[in-house]
């Protein structure tokens, strides 16, 4: 077996890695094995070893971050979701612990993903560790730690690899953008309902409701004092 090309150039720094993912904390790469230089397996690995979640890109295995907020938001949606896909089955829906195999060497980690029966034959659901899947939909519930250039990539990736549809839920905002390709966006915040389009037809949310027990904008600041 041939040894793992490092993918970056030889004069990077860790600045240069770091803004060329997005621009992402230190803290969330992992050094070994060493940046670019990762497999799918480590995840595995990590995942069964460690009970931690990371995703690879390029070689390099970044951590997946998620606080309660967004932990409890992406339940709540879920419950949504489920409800409405045992009126209407058209596919499975998967939370945050569901690391998908986008193309070979790419692992992202949705917070929802939905994958509709077409994508799965028999619709069954697979069984390997790391399936070799795309969403129909990914939903991604911004933290604290997400930087806007982390997300356009990580954006990017998922239509590149065939979804239709993502939704990034800002909590702070109480609003979601929704993508129906990498540059075309609009946004609904909590006075408006957030529908499925031709994904999950039917479906309809009003976002009032998702974001009800979130605190509001005076919480959050006293909490950050």
């Amino acid at each position: 077996m041939g040894r793992v090309r490092n993918p970056f150039p030889p004069t990077w720094a860790l600045a240069d890695l770091l803004e060329h993912l997005g621009d992402i904390s230190p803290r969330r790469i992992r050094l070994r094995p060493a940046p670019g230089k990762a497999e799918e397996r480590h995840v595995i690995a990590i995942l069964e070893r460690e009970n931690r979640l990371y995703e690879l890109t390029e070689g390099v295995l970044v951590e997946k971050i998620m606080g309660y907020e967004e932990l409890s938001l992406a339940c709540e949606l879920i419950y949504y979701l489920k409800h409405f896909l045992r009126e209407n089955d058209l596919g499975n829906v998967a939370g945050a612990d569901g690391c998908l195999r986008l193309m070979p060497g790419l692992v992202r980690i949705p917070d929802i993903s939905y994958v509709s029966w077409d994508r799965l034959p028999e619709r069954r659901m697979p069984d390997e560790a790391l399936p070799d899947l795309t969403p129909d939909l990914a939903v991604e519930i911004l933290s604290e730690g997400n930087t806007p250039r982390e997300m356009d990539r990580k954006m990017r990736d998922y239509f590149f690899a065939g979804t239709r549809l993502v939704w990034y839920i800002e909590p702070q905002r109480r609003c979601v953008r929704v993508y129906t390709s990498p540059d075309q966006c609009v946004e609904r915040n909590e006075s408006q309902t957030l529908d499925g389009g031709t994904v999950l037809p039917g479906f309809a949310l009003p976002l009032g409701q998702l974001f009800r027990h979130l605190p509001g904008a005076k919480s959050r600041r006293k909490r950050k004092k």
